[in-house]
């Protein structure tokens, strides 16, 4: 093979070299020629050590870099990164986006970019450091289809999941948002079971470990996240019986648990809204509430 017809390897750049985007830098270096920028020369210093080449400022690392990673704190940093890269990145290069921003900040900065034949995906990132570390991250990339296929190899090394969110700039946003409501409203209902536990006298400790144990199992909430859509589910399809299923299991449990709080007095307002709402969120019918008469067996 002649050195003109080997493939290209692509240069990468990196920009935040924080928590998160330190650690995924180490990876990229481990399997690229990588060139890295950030504001804290102890950060910069960690990722030279592990062979990364320095940049003196954005410009620098532009005019190094066919694909430039972002990982900086908010939409500010966002826009003055790309605005710090724009002018020095050859046309065909593409910028990745790893900090959860806007999705309106996404589109106005891939737009921004188009004009100037660059490609800008939004591509923030699930796992944190630990996942960073290990290369486990999923990484949910949003904008043009060929561009996404043409990041994901390099890429791999720091996430072990990526997925293409959609075909604009901000569907990767919209999907990671969407995973972190999630991921804290489970956080504020883990307060309301603390709450619970503690008033009945539970060692709270002991039942987290309950809590990861058996999630590690199950696949905790991500565990009926199986459908492609939310809505009503018909009698005859699969689903029905499997959601059914779920909805006795939790109105069930989660009617003995709002007793014990009343018996205890405790407020369970996300308990309450969990009890009413979850066969409708599940897509099957709800089963009223029994009367006293009929107890609750």
């Amino acid at each position: 093979m002649t050195e003109a017809s080997r493939p290209k390897t692509t240069r990468l750049g990196y920009v935040g070299l924080g928590n998160i985007g330190g650690p995924m830098a180490v990876r990229l270096a481990e399997s690229s020629p990588l060139t890295v920028f950030d504001v804290s020369p102890e950060a910069v210093a960690k990722l030279v050590e592990a062979g990364a080449t320095a940049a003196d400022s954005l410009a620098d690392l532009a005019t190094a870099s066919d694909l430039v990673s972002l990982c900086v704190r908010d939409d500010a940093q966002v826009v003055e990164v790309v605005t710090g890269l724009l002018g020095h990145l050859a046309a065909g290069s593409t910028i990745v986006v790893h900090s959860t921003i806007s999705p309106e900040t996404a589109a106005a900065q891939a737009a921004r970019c188009a004009e100037r034949d660059i490609a800008l995906l939004d591509a923030p990132i699930s796992g944190g450091a630990a996942g960073a570390q290990q290369g486990r991250l999923a990484i949910m990339v949003g904008g043009d289809r060929a561009a996404y296929e043409a990041v994901k190899a390099a890429l791999a090394p720091a996430g072990d999941m990526i997925v293409h969110a959609g075909p604009a700039a901000g569907d990767g946003t919209k999907m990671k948002l969407a995973r972190n409501l999630l991921h804290f409203i489970s956080f504020a209902a883990t307060t309301e079971a603390a709450r619970l536990a503690e008033a009945a006298g539970i060692d709270i400790a002991k039942l987290g470990r309950v809590v990861r144990h058996t999630d590690a199992i199950t696949g905790g909430a991500g565990a009926i996240m199986l459908r492609d859509s939310t809505a009503p589910i018909e009698p005859d399809d699969f689903w029905f019986g499997v959601f059914t299923h779920v909805r006795d299991l939790g109105e069930k449990d989660l009617g003995l648990a709002l007793n014990l709080a009343d018996q205890l007095g405790v407020d369970l307002p996300m308990g309450r809204v969990a009890r009413t709402d979850l066969a409708a969120g599940l897509g099957v019918p709800h089963t009223p509430l029994p009367t006293p008469a009929e107890g609750a067996s």
